[in-house]
């Protein structure tokens, strides 16, 4: 196995998961023998990166057992925050263990990489920055560029989700939903709705009261849905992981923001659109919201349905 390449910690959410593809594919560019540590639910996702070894993490594992198999394969190893992949690098005594210079993973590294607090970024320079630092480039289109499927998607194919595994904080009101999909019907779309794990059933709702005009699937497990993303053209979700994963399959994408903050956790890739209604307590990146839910009651359908709009006639071009 990759004897002397580098070990990488693959993150444990899904919309990390997407924001450290890039830096992923830069390092594995460099010509180092590079492989991803992931959990076992993110395995179909990292072999759509070309020339990545993937070692999955057994679900009930620990860092003992993940060093044993991992022990005296690699010379080198990157974990982005603490965690069991940190920890298991440093029990498997891979030589040489990279990460940011953060207090928490500082103890298990051999290399800390300089940290250069600034002004609020896209997460995505998390990744990005400490690969920049091991000196190899990472502004090269192709890094960003979605995951190639081979699948293309069908005109007039739109998929909405309405629920969030970030929490009931991250979704709209079902009743807008309902008033994006009736148009969307009415302009001739074939309309989808996807239901996520988590959230408040939302999907299930919508599809009831949409009656057997559109298609129904749940997104479990998210990896194995990215070819059903790969379909639609757009994809309309609340702010959670399927729009993540759907841009990396290659859909155009509008995400609906609440409590999130868009400049910092948007989908890679300009095609993409997001809306929010800007309200005076947000970000407050809660799952549960303590107050009134203003930010998803006070973002009107009609702001929704014009950023929509805009998508359709870009792709009717």
């Amino acid at each position: 196995m990759n004897a002397g390449g580098m070990l990488v910690a693959g993150p444990e959410r899904w919309d990390e998961a997407c924001f450290a593809v890039p830096a992923v594919r830069a390092l594995v560019a460099s010509g180092l023998g590079v492989g991803i540590l992931c959990m076992a639910a993110q395995r179909d996702f990292w072999t759509s990166v070309a020339g990545l070894t993937v070692i999955d993490i057994p679900l009930k594992s620990n860092a003992r057992a993940v060093a044993a198999g991992i022990r005296g394969n690699w010379q080198a190893s990157l974990a982005w925050d603490p965690g069991l992949a940190a920890e298991a690098f440093k029990a498997a005594s891979i030589p040489r263990r990279l990460g940011p210079d953060d207090a928490k993973l500082r103890k298990f590294l051999t290399h800390p990489l300089a940290s250069r607090p600034g002004p609020l970024e896209h997460r995505v320079r998390h990744y990005l920055a400490a690969v920049e630092e091991m000196g190899i480039p990472t502004a090269v289109p192709e890094f960003f560029a979605p995951f190639d499927l081979c699948i293309a998607p069908v005109a007039g194919a739109v998929l909405l989700c309405p629920g969030s595994d970030f929490g009931a904080s991250h979704e709209w009101p079902l009743e807008r939903w309902m008033e994006i999909a009736e148009k969307l019907t009415a302009c001739g779309c074939r309309v989808t709705v996807a239901s996520v794990d988590g959230g408040r059933g939302l999907a299930k709702l919508l599809t009831d009261q949409l009656g057997n005009h559109n298609g129904f699937f749940h997104a479990s497990p998210l990896a194995g849905a990215m070819p059903l993303l790969a379909v639609h053209a757009l994809v309309i979700a609340a702010d959670g992981s399927l729009p993540h994963l759907a841009a990396m399959a290659g859909a155009t994408c509008i995400t609906l923001f609440g409590p999130n903050d868009p400049a910092w956790k948007r989908p890679l890739g300009r095609r993409h659109a997001v809306v929010r209604r800007h309200v005076e307590c947000a970000p407050c990146l809660l799952p549960k919201c303590p107050l009134d839910l203003r930010c998803q009651r006070e973002l009107d359908s009609e702001r929704v349905w014009q950023t929509v709009r805009e998508k359709l006639a870009q792709f009717a071009r």
